[in-house]
């Protein structure tokens, strides 16, 4: 009995494929198939190979052609990174901090005035949170070139030295005082802060107690009556007169962030231009003004330096003035406006 030895090895084959695609082009698919070998003990016979039939006989195959498929525009891609720059500076997380200025009786065309109000302002616009400090004005505090005084000298003494000067010595002041760095500031002259109030229409007051000049109640004040509601000294200390100034601060964001104050705003534009400057960047200030919109009152934090923080004193020359605890006050600082 003669045994068959089968082995089986891979080839490649080509097998023409006509495309019916308006040309005589012919196409292969290319396969790999197995051989098969039959070696037999005794002699066999191979086939020759078929001749290959005409083309006409193989049947045709029309490929369709698959749309492309649509990546974004140029257009497209433009406004999602201009998106993307405004979400940036809008909302990047990082705080403004600045120091609100009030300059009160200053000679006519000079600056040379006390700044009977100073506030510490921060504002985280990711938060949507604004948060304000009132340091009295009667805080004695070492000034540089100048020895022991009240803090609301410090402006007064820079600008009779060097015109121009008082706003960044107040700044380098806290810095070495309260242990905050504060780039910014916006400078206030008082004797211009009745055109400002006139501006906005007025202003909406609301006392829980009487003050020395309103009973208790809500009040509509005009300008005059809004800068001697300011200045009023009838209470006791200087906790009073900041009490005074918070409440007209927060009466002022109250109309300032309500959509029936906003016509006004042109009017307030034109009348701040006149009594008050700030080193604030301008393309900062749409980033700092959506923020304040966004916080509305119940996101902006008003605060007093707490009585608790300062000592009661009479100077050698017979002036009532209050001691600084920086051990209490640094800390309150760093919470409210540090990194």
């Amino acid at each position: 009995m003669e045994t068959a030895n089968f082995i089986i090895q891979p080839f490649q084959a080509k097998f023409p494929i006509y495309v019916d695609s308006g040309d005589s082009a012919v196409q292969y698919f290319s396969c790999t198939i197995l051989e098969l070998d039959f070696a037999m003990a005794s002699d066999y016979s191979v086939e020759q190979p078929i001749e290959s039939e005409p083309l006409s006989q193989f049947q045709p195959i029309r490929l369709q052609n698959k749309p492309k498929r649509k990546g974004i525009g140029c257009g497209m891609l433009a406004i999602l990174i201009l998106l993307g720059m405004l979400a940036a500076y809008f909302f990047t997380p990082f705080r403004t901090n600045f120091l609100l200025l009030g300059v009160d009786r200053s000679p006519e065309n000079t600056d040379v005035g006390r700044t009977d109000t100073i506030i510490l302002t921060g504002i985280q616009p990711l938060r949507a949170r604004v948060t304000m400090l009132s340091i009295p004005r009667d805080l004695w505090i070492s000034i540089p070139g100048v020895g022991e005084n009240r803090i609301n000298t410090v402006h007064f003494f820079a600008e009779a030295n060097d015109p121009g000067s008082g706003p960044e010595a107040v700044l380098d002041v806290m810095e070495q005082q309260f242990g905050i760095a504060v780039r910014y500031y916006a400078r206030i002259r008082l004797n211009g802060f009745p055109q400002l109030i006139d501006a906005m229409g007025g202003v909406d007051i609301t006392l829980n107690e009487p003050n020395g000049i309103y009973a208790a109640g809500t009040h509509h004040l005009n300008g005059e009556e809004a800068l001697a509601f300011v200045r009023n000294r009838s209470g006791a200390d200087d906790f009073f007169r900041m009490a005074n100034a918070q409440l007209m601060l927060m009466a002022l964001e109250r109309k300032m962030v309500s959509p029936k104050g906003w016509v006004h705003i042109p009017a307030v534009i034109k009348a701040s231009s006149q009594f008050l400057d700030t080193n604030i960047p301008a393309w900062l200030l749409p980033r700092l003004g959506l923020a304040i919109l966004r916080a509305g009152i119940g996101g902006i934090d008003n605060r007093t330096l707490p009585r608790e923080m300062v000592t009661s004193h009479t100077t050698s020359g017979g002036a009532q003035v209050l001691l600084p605890d920086w051990n209490q006050i640094l800390p309150l600082v760093d919470q409210l406006f540090g990194p």
